[in-house]
């Protein structure tokens, strides 16, 4: 478990660098460090999520777990800026998925 754990949060945090990306773009490069930071800090958050010891169940369950875990993790962004960002919030349930997916890929976690 703590190897799926750690590979999780990289995960996450390198999912975050594409969110990242996306929304200094979709801002013209006038986003926040706050909001920067606060928006990949939240798609670690669903690496520590997607990342815990869960009951081994199948694939397509997991990648439904991680869509589902994704969606609420995503939520506290998505409230906090008044629900205007859709797109960020659509990512992190799409993230979720891609990490269990990840992670459930052939029944182990990967190796770090």
């Amino acid at each position: 478990m703590k190897k799926r754990l750690i590979s999780a949060l990289i995960g996450g945090a390198l999912l975050g660098l594409v969110c990242v990306a996306g929304a200094y773009v979709r801002t013209g490069f006038t986003a926040s460090p706050a909001v920067v930071f606060s928006l990949w800090y939240n798609r670690v958050i669903i690496g520590l999520a997607v990342g815990a010891p869960w009951q081994d169940t199948s694939r397509s369950k997991a990648i439904a777990r991680g869509a589902v875990l994704g969606l609420l993790v995503s939520f506290a962004y998505y409230s906090a800026t008044g629900y205007v960002d859709h797109i960020s919030f659509v990512a992190g349930i799409v993230y979720g998925a891609i990490l269990e997916g990840w992670l459930s890929r052939s029944g182990k976690p990967p190796q770090v």
